[in-house]
């Protein structure tokens, strides 16, 4: 008499199982520098809005501002979480050198997980060469500063 098997074999149940684990080798690694990449244009989005803001505070009050001032203002210049200094894993600092300088500075919170992002009353967007680099604590005179890159 046949004998009706119901069910997989072990060889079978292998075979998938390697079969999505292959799959998941490929698509991880994608899924994780796609996360990675939209932290980053989240970060110099939110560099480009900080200078916006900077130089329409100036316009109207002679000098720059912090980010609590930027959010204190009425209307505020960013939103409520920009002006925390943290999103979506960056830390944000402005620094007013004085009333005709500023700067400000995009870092992730861990230098491995991605690039950093400097920005001055020039509206030049500099971004780092390479992971695992500090954004500058002091205001650079011209240009980018040593070990970033401008980026449109």
């Amino acid at each position: 008499m046949a004998r009706l098997y119901k069910g997989f074999t072990l060889v079978e149940i292998m075979i998938v199982v390697g079969i999505i684990l292959l799959l998941a080798g490929i698509a991880i690694p994608n899924l994780l520098r796609a996360r990675l990449s939209g932290r980053e244009a989240a970060a110099s989005g939110a560099l480009r809005t900080i200078s916006a803001a900077e130089i329409s505070y100036r316009a109207t009050h002679s000098s720059y501002a912090n980010l609590s001032q930027l959010y204190e203002d009425s209307p505020p210049y960013i939103d409520s979480v920009l002006a925390t200094g943290n999103r979506q894993g960056y830390i944000f600092v402005v620094n007013g050198v004085n009333s005709r300088q500023f700067f400000a500075t995009a870092e992730p919170q861990f230098l491995y997980q991605g690039h950093s992002y400097y920005t001055d009353e020039d509206g030049l967007l500099c971004r780092s060469n390479n992971v695992n680099v500090s954004a500058p604590t002091t205001h650079i005179s011209s240009g980018c500063p040593s070990n970033f890159t401008e980026i449109e």
